[in-house]
Protein backbone atom coordinates (compact mmCIF):
# COMPACT_ATOMS: atom_id res chain seq x y z
CA UNK A 1 0.00 0.00 0.00
CA UNK A 2 1.31 3.46 -0.87
CA UNK A 3 2.42 5.54 2.08
CA UNK A 4 -0.10 8.28 2.85
CA UNK A 5 2.64 10.89 3.25
CA UNK A 6 3.92 10.23 -0.26
CA UNK A 7 2.20 11.67 -3.33
CA UNK A 8 3.63 12.48 -6.75
CA UNK A 9 3.29 15.83 -8.51
CA UNK A 10 1.41 18.80 -7.14
CA UNK A 11 0.08 17.05 -4.05
CA UNK A 12 3.58 16.30 -2.82
CA UNK A 13 4.20 19.49 -0.86
CA UNK A 14 1.02 19.24 1.22
CA UNK A 15 1.69 15.61 2.17
CA UNK A 16 5.31 16.29 3.08
CA UNK A 17 4.17 19.36 5.03
CA UNK A 18 1.84 17.15 7.07
CA UNK A 19 4.67 14.71 7.67
CA UNK A 20 7.11 17.27 9.04
CA UNK A 21 4.46 18.98 11.14
CA UNK A 22 3.93 15.59 12.78
CA UNK A 23 7.57 14.67 13.39
CA UNK A 24 9.26 18.06 13.95
CA UNK A 25 9.52 17.88 17.75
CA UNK A 26 10.93 14.34 17.67
CA UNK A 27 12.98 14.72 14.48
CA UNK A 28 16.44 15.07 16.04
CA UNK A 29 15.88 12.31 18.58
CA UNK A 30 14.68 9.84 15.95
CA UNK A 31 17.56 10.74 13.63
CA UNK A 32 20.00 9.97 16.45
CA UNK A 33 18.34 6.63 17.13
CA UNK A 34 17.83 5.38 13.58
CA UNK A 35 21.36 6.35 12.45
CA UNK A 36 23.05 5.49 15.77
CA UNK A 37 24.12 9.14 15.92
CA UNK A 38 26.02 8.95 12.62
CA UNK A 39 23.88 11.59 10.88
CA UNK A 40 25.74 14.28 12.80
CA UNK A 41 29.08 13.02 11.49
CA UNK A 42 27.71 12.88 7.94
CA UNK A 43 26.50 16.47 8.17
CA UNK A 44 29.92 17.60 9.38
CA UNK A 45 31.39 15.75 6.39
CA UNK A 46 29.18 17.83 4.09
CA UNK A 47 30.57 21.00 5.63
CA UNK A 48 34.13 19.67 5.44
CA UNK A 49 33.65 19.11 1.70
CA UNK A 50 32.09 22.58 1.30
CA UNK A 51 35.23 24.16 2.79
CA UNK A 52 33.54 27.36 3.99
CA UNK A 53 35.74 30.38 4.39
CA UNK A 54 35.05 33.28 6.78
CA UNK A 55 32.38 35.63 5.45
CA UNK A 56 31.41 33.42 2.51
CA UNK A 57 27.66 33.24 1.94
CA UNK A 58 26.01 29.84 2.36
CA UNK A 59 22.44 28.71 1.72
CA UNK A 60 21.17 25.53 3.38
CA UNK A 61 18.00 24.40 1.63
CA UNK A 62 15.45 22.20 3.41
CA UNK A 63 17.41 23.15 6.51
CA UNK A 64 15.12 21.32 8.94
CA UNK A 65 16.21 21.83 12.53
CA UNK A 66 19.43 23.55 11.50
CA UNK A 67 22.33 21.09 11.90
CA UNK A 68 24.11 21.91 8.63
CA UNK A 69 23.34 25.63 8.91
CA UNK A 70 24.84 25.79 12.41
CA UNK A 71 27.97 23.91 11.34
CA UNK A 72 28.49 26.22 8.35
CA UNK A 73 28.14 29.24 10.64
CA UNK A 74 30.52 27.67 13.16
CA UNK A 75 33.12 27.69 10.39
CA UNK A 76 32.54 31.42 9.81
CA UNK A 77 30.09 31.46 6.88
CA UNK A 78 27.14 33.86 6.67
CA UNK A 79 24.25 31.40 6.55
CA UNK A 80 20.62 31.39 5.44
CA UNK A 81 18.60 28.30 6.31
CA UNK A 82 15.48 27.88 4.17
CA UNK A 83 12.67 25.39 4.73
CA UNK A 84 9.01 25.30 3.78
CA UNK A 85 7.98 23.70 7.09
CA UNK A 86 7.13 26.25 9.77
CA UNK A 87 7.24 23.51 12.40
CA UNK A 88 10.81 22.56 11.53
CA UNK A 89 11.91 26.20 11.43
CA UNK A 90 10.38 26.75 14.87
CA UNK A 91 12.58 23.95 16.21
CA UNK A 92 15.66 25.36 14.47
CA UNK A 93 15.05 28.84 15.90
CA UNK A 94 14.40 27.46 19.37
CA UNK A 95 17.59 25.40 19.27
CA UNK A 96 19.57 28.48 18.32
CA UNK A 97 18.09 30.57 21.12
CA UNK A 98 18.52 27.91 23.79
CA UNK A 99 21.75 26.25 22.64
CA UNK A 100 23.40 28.92 20.50
CA UNK A 101 26.54 29.12 22.61
CA UNK A 102 27.02 25.35 22.38
CA UNK A 103 27.05 25.55 18.58
CA UNK A 104 29.96 28.05 18.79
CA UNK A 105 28.54 29.96 15.85
CA UNK A 106 30.89 32.56 14.38
CA UNK A 107 29.01 33.76 11.30
CA UNK A 108 25.42 35.05 11.33
CA UNK A 109 22.52 32.62 10.84
CA UNK A 110 18.98 33.44 9.78
CA UNK A 111 16.09 31.13 9.03
CA UNK A 112 13.54 31.76 6.29
CA UNK A 113 10.38 29.97 5.21
CA UNK A 114 10.37 29.27 1.49
CA UNK A 115 10.25 26.79 -1.36
CA UNK A 116 13.47 25.05 -2.45
CA UNK A 117 12.01 24.82 -5.97
CA UNK A 118 11.61 28.60 -6.15
CA UNK A 119 14.38 30.08 -4.02
CA UNK A 120 13.75 33.77 -3.14
CA UNK A 121 17.28 34.95 -3.97
CA UNK A 122 18.92 36.41 -7.04
CA UNK A 123 21.17 34.49 -9.40
CA UNK A 124 24.75 33.93 -8.21
CA UNK A 125 24.12 34.93 -4.59
CA UNK A 126 25.93 32.19 -2.63
CA UNK A 127 29.37 30.62 -2.42
CA UNK A 128 27.96 27.39 -0.97
CA UNK A 129 24.54 25.76 -1.43
CA UNK A 130 23.71 22.63 0.55
CA UNK A 131 20.68 20.41 1.04
CA UNK A 132 20.48 17.63 3.61
CA UNK A 133 17.74 15.03 3.38
CA UNK A 134 15.56 17.38 1.37
CA UNK A 135 16.04 16.95 -2.38
CA UNK A 136 14.28 13.58 -2.21
CA UNK A 137 11.20 15.26 -0.71
CA UNK A 138 10.60 17.78 -3.48
CA UNK A 139 7.90 17.36 -6.09
CA UNK A 140 10.61 17.87 -8.72
CA UNK A 141 14.11 17.16 -7.44
CA UNK A 142 15.63 18.31 -10.74
CA UNK A 143 14.04 21.71 -10.29
CA UNK A 144 15.46 21.91 -6.78
CA UNK A 145 18.93 21.07 -8.07
CA UNK A 146 18.56 23.65 -10.83
CA UNK A 147 17.71 26.27 -8.20
CA UNK A 148 20.83 25.34 -6.26
CA UNK A 149 22.87 25.89 -9.42
CA UNK A 150 21.07 29.18 -10.22
CA UNK A 151 21.76 30.86 -6.88
CA UNK A 152 25.36 29.61 -6.66
CA UNK A 153 28.10 31.99 -7.70
CA UNK A 154 30.50 30.89 -10.45
CA UNK A 155 32.82 28.44 -8.74
CA UNK A 156 30.27 27.91 -5.96
CA UNK A 157 30.03 24.51 -4.26
CA UNK A 158 26.83 22.43 -4.43
CA UNK A 159 26.38 19.57 -1.96
CA UNK A 160 23.52 17.08 -1.52
CA UNK A 161 23.31 14.68 1.44
CA UNK A 162 20.62 12.02 1.36
CA UNK A 163 19.70 8.37 1.65
CA UNK A 164 21.42 6.39 -1.08
CA UNK A 165 21.04 3.17 -3.04
CA UNK A 166 24.01 0.85 -2.52
CA UNK A 167 25.48 -0.75 -5.63
CA UNK A 168 26.04 -4.09 -3.90
CA UNK A 169 22.76 -6.05 -4.27
CA UNK A 170 22.93 -7.92 -0.95
CA UNK A 171 23.82 -4.79 1.02
CA UNK A 172 20.97 -2.96 -0.72
CA UNK A 173 18.48 -5.68 0.24
CA UNK A 174 19.60 -5.64 3.87
CA UNK A 175 19.45 -1.85 3.99
CA UNK A 176 16.00 -1.70 2.40
CA UNK A 177 14.82 -4.36 4.86
CA UNK A 178 15.94 -2.10 7.73
CA UNK A 179 14.09 0.85 6.19
CA UNK A 180 10.99 -1.29 5.66
CA UNK A 181 10.87 -3.15 8.99
CA UNK A 182 13.07 -1.33 11.50
CA UNK A 183 12.82 2.41 10.85
CA UNK A 184 8.97 2.60 10.91
CA UNK A 185 9.09 1.38 14.53
CA UNK A 186 10.62 4.72 15.51
CA UNK A 187 7.65 6.49 13.95
CA UNK A 188 5.23 4.26 15.81
CA UNK A 189 7.01 4.64 19.16
CA UNK A 190 7.70 8.38 19.10
CA UNK A 191 5.04 9.82 16.77
CA UNK A 192 2.25 7.26 17.15
CA UNK A 193 2.34 6.61 13.40
CA UNK A 194 4.62 4.08 11.68
CA UNK A 195 3.95 5.66 8.29
CA UNK A 196 5.85 8.82 9.22
CA UNK A 197 9.12 6.89 8.92
CA UNK A 198 7.94 4.21 6.49
CA UNK A 199 7.82 7.25 4.18
CA UNK A 200 11.62 7.16 3.85
CA UNK A 201 11.65 3.93 1.87
CA UNK A 202 8.65 4.96 -0.22
CA UNK A 203 10.27 8.25 -1.19
CA UNK A 204 13.61 6.57 -1.87
CA UNK A 205 12.00 4.17 -4.32
CA UNK A 206 10.97 7.17 -6.45
CA UNK A 207 14.33 8.97 -6.14
CA UNK A 208 17.37 8.25 -8.34
CA UNK A 209 19.74 8.67 -5.38
CA UNK A 210 23.43 9.42 -5.71
CA UNK A 211 24.03 8.27 -9.28
CA UNK A 212 21.01 10.10 -10.67
CA UNK A 213 21.97 13.31 -8.87
CA UNK A 214 25.55 13.03 -10.15
CA UNK A 215 24.30 12.56 -13.71
CA UNK A 216 22.11 15.65 -13.39
CA UNK A 217 24.99 17.71 -11.97
CA UNK A 218 27.07 16.74 -14.99
CA UNK A 219 24.19 17.63 -17.32
CA UNK A 220 24.13 21.09 -15.70
CA UNK A 221 27.85 21.39 -16.51
CA UNK A 222 29.07 21.28 -12.92
CA UNK A 223 32.79 20.71 -12.45
CA UNK A 224 34.51 18.23 -10.13
CA UNK A 225 31.33 16.15 -9.82
CA UNK A 226 31.80 13.28 -7.41
CA UNK A 227 29.93 10.91 -5.13
CA UNK A 228 31.02 10.28 -1.56
CA UNK A 229 29.40 7.05 -0.41
CA UNK A 230 28.89 6.52 3.32
CA UNK A 231 28.41 3.08 4.88
CA UNK A 232 28.69 1.41 1.50
CA UNK A 233 26.25 3.80 -0.16
CA UNK A 234 23.34 3.66 2.29
CA UNK A 235 23.97 7.41 2.62
CA UNK A 236 25.73 9.58 0.11
CA UNK A 237 27.02 13.07 -0.56
CA UNK A 238 26.95 14.50 -4.07
CA UNK A 239 29.43 17.27 -4.74
CA UNK A 240 29.83 19.63 -7.69
CA UNK A 241 31.13 23.09 -8.49
CA UNK A 242 29.34 25.55 -10.69
CA UNK A 243 31.38 26.34 -13.78
CA UNK A 244 33.47 29.41 -13.02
Amino acid sequence: MTNRYYAPGGARAARVGDLFATIARRYDLINDLQSFGLHRRWKRRVVDLAQPKPDERALDLCCGTGDIAFELARRGAQVVGLDFSAAMLDVASSRFKVQGSRFKVVGPVCFLQGDAQSVPFADESFDIVTVGYGLRNLADWRKGLAEMWRVAKPGGRLLVLDFGKPDHPLWRRLYFAYLRCGVPLFGRLFCGDAQTYAYILESLRHYPAQRGVADQMEAMRCEEVRIVNLLGGVMSINYGRKVS
